[in-house]
């Protein structure tokens, strides 16, 4: 009976002391101290606030640390978010003045530069990055849409290709997380898809040729004979599937 007695004592101070109020001043004693969680950094706190979309508090913690070319790109693109364009502009360029051959801060920049309609120099800033960062899917893919959006559709073409090469989901991501931004925004969303459904059909994914071309139909493009005529669909047009989707009605939109 002592021992229950002593157990059921210890259960409602653990109670208590859990409901004590903020202001007094007491608080209850952690059992083994060497298991606290540590301290964030003010990058990880930025990040958890970029997660729940809260912005301008991310950029506000992440301006406490020294001059820092990552982190003033993420200020960047809290306010990018924020669609504060002139401010997020300032830290992407302070991003590569503090390093000069950060690619991402560069894309960044081209995004800007594509939101504010200069395609002309968002493109100079994708090949800059490119040539930094040979690599990278998204930059390619940026570099596309900017060449689609002055209507330079082969080079277009080619970028997506190149793009798709890289990284086989790059135009698939959803994530708005991270440091480089991959630009979605186009104008010609029936023509726009028509060319995913080219890049996938050429790379031989069947699947997602076919669901781009649908949203391309479903969109209101117009060239259908293209899908007939280029030699990109050529190993599609015997497929149910691909004959049906010519018959397929535009919507209203």
């Amino acid at each position: 009976m002592r021992s229950i007695g002593i157990f059921l004592w210890f259960c409602f101070a653990f109670v208590a002391a859990a409901q004590l109020p903020e202001n007094s001043g007491l608080r209850p004693i952690p059992s083994d101290p060497s298991i606290a969680r540590p301290a964030l950094s003010p990058e990880a706190r930025g990040d958890i606030f970029m997660a729940r979309k809260m912005y301008r508090e991310a950029a506000d913690v992440y301006r406490q640390p020294p001059e820092n070319p990552i982190l003033a790109n993420k200020i960047g693109i809290a306010f990018h978010q924020m669609t504060a364009l002139s401010d997020a502009k300032r830290q992407y360029e302070r991003a590569v003045r503090l390093k000069p051959d950060y690619s991402e801060a560069i894309n960044n920049l081209g995004t800007i530069y594509y939101a504010q309609k200069n395609y002309r120099k968002a493109i100079t800033h994708y090949k800059r990055a490119l040539k930094v960062n040979p690599n990278s899917a998204s930059i390619y893919s940026n570099l596309g849409t900017a060449f689609f959006a002055r209507k330079k559709y082969d080079e277009a073409f080619d970028a997506y290709q190149k793009a798709l090469s890289i990284d086989p989901e790059v135009f698939e991501h959803r994530s708005t997380q991270g440091v480089l931004l991959q630009e979605r925004n186009v104008t010609e969303r029936a023509k726009f898809h028509y060319y995913l459904a080219k890049t996938y059909a050429k790379s031989g994914n069947a699947e997602r040729a076919l669901d781009y071309m649908r949203k391309s139909i479903e969109e209101g493009f117009k060239e259908r004979n293209k899908f007939l005529e280029e030699p990109e669909f050529a190993s599609l047009q015997s497929n149910p599937d691909f004959q049906m989707l010519l018959k397929l009605e535009s919507r209203v939109l």
